[in-house]
């Protein structure tokens, strides 16, 4: 309760540092947030594309029936597969002039159906990486009738590189940051220790413990820390309310990204202000 007590008439002493310090935490966990949220919405878009992604198995027009009963039948098998449909070349006409109203001026009244039979196979949510869709592909490639296989193989690549990306940048870049906010609260309480410095020196003269000492500077963080977060949480969810009224709609970030979020400047709070007081408890 002491240190509870002498963290709280630290804030208000020094009420305009403290503002200071919390704003400044406040603002590099916005830029967090905002970097999740983006990151959050872009991972939802990556993964409504990914569910489309399978493997087309294009048939040679003398394939007959039983070897196409037999493909749909082993490929269905694959552990990576969750369904195989076959489209005939009748329903791939119909298809191609619903989709494109060009191709059905071109073939519509012709007699000859340009376009191949092929077997659709579906991946299972798991098995939907590259070497999943590979490996499919070249199961379903090795049967003498299969004419050709296609899965888009040039945008599979650029979907993963691109959740890959995003992975990476998410990592450096939130690192980097909170790196910045604990550079500042440790900036900050280090002008408060100072400030306090005869009374650390006085405590210290009647035998108080570094223990004792430090833990009114470390809640004096974890205050700050926590303030700081809830501003980001406010300013974050004012940007999300904003971006979705007038511009376009978005997705908020899940709650335990947020509690994370609040649990991290905490924990920099913390963090920061103990390296700090060490620091000085080491020079007197």
């Amino acid at each position: 309760m002491y240190s509870i007590r002498e963290a709280l008439s630290a804030f208000k002493r020094a009420p305009l540092l403290t503002g200071l310090s919390a704003a400044m935490v406040g603002l590099a966990l916005y830029v967090v947030g905002l970097f999740g949220l983006a990151a959050f919405n872009l991972g939802l878009a990556l993964t409504s594309i990914e569910e489309r992604v399978e493997v087309v198995v294009y048939l040679r027009d003398d394939v007959r029936q039983s070897e196409i009963d037999l493909a749909l039948a082993e490929l269905a098998d694959i552990p990576d597969v969750a369904r195989v449909r076959y489209v005939s070349k009748r329903d791939a006409l119909e298809r191609a002039q619903q989709d494109l109203p060009e191709f059905s001026e071109l073939f519509g009244g012709a007699d000859v159906n340009p376009l191949p039979q092929s077997l659709e196979v579906e991946l299972r949510p798991g098995s939907r990486t590259r070497e999943g869709v590979e490996r499919v592909a070249a199961d379903a490639g090795k049967y003498p009738f299969v004419e050709d296989v296609r899965y888009g193989q040039e945008w599979v690549d650029k979907l993963f590189t691109l959740r890959r990306i995003g992975a990476v940048s998410a990592l450096v870049l939130g690192a980097a940051f909170f790196a910045v906010a604990a550079l500042i609260i440790g900036t900050a309480l280090r002008i408060a220790i100072f400030a306090r410095r005869d009374e650390i020196y006085v405590m210290r003269l009647v035998g108080a413990t570094n223990g004792f000492i430090r833990r009114p500077f470390l809640f004096e963080g974890a205050m700050a820390g926590m303030l700081g977060g809830i501003m980001a949480w406010l300013a974050t969810w004012a940007t999300y309310r904003g971006v979705y009224a007038f511009l376009f709609a978005v997705a908020w970030i899940p709650g335990v990204w947020v509690a994370l979020g609040l649990a991290a400047g905490i924990a920099f709070g913390v963090l920061a202000s103990g390296l700090a007081i060490r620091r000085y408890l080491r020079e007197v």
